[in-house]
């Protein structure tokens, strides 16, 4: 009967529940703008990379690798976006 338990989904909805209320816990705790960005930041990662994994069962497929390498291709081209338009609108270098 454990193994028709998905254990790995209940497991998965209690870690998402735990990084959901870390970051409302930044709210009513009243931290400051930096600290709260980055508790804000990491839990939010965090949460999307169990989000992923464990529900979109991202690593279960024969062909994982394209599927990682395509994850790292789009959060690199994300990061290139950010960062450029911060260096191009906040930073003044154009």
């Amino acid at each position: 009967m454990s193994e028709l338990f998905p254990r790995k989904q209940v497991m998965g909805f209690l870690y998402s529940m735990i990084l959901t209320v870390i970051a409302l816990a930044v709210y009513f705790l009243d931290l400051s703008f930096s600290v709260g960005m980055t508790i804000l930041l990491i839990t939010a990662f965090l949460q999307a990379g169990l989000q992923l994994v464990v529900f979109m069962h991202a690593g279960e497929t024969a062909d994982k690798g394209a599927i990682y390498t395509n994850l790292y291709y789009a959060l690199f081209i994300a990061l290139v976006t950010v960062f450029g338009t911060l260096l191009c609108m906040i930073w003044g270098y154009a």
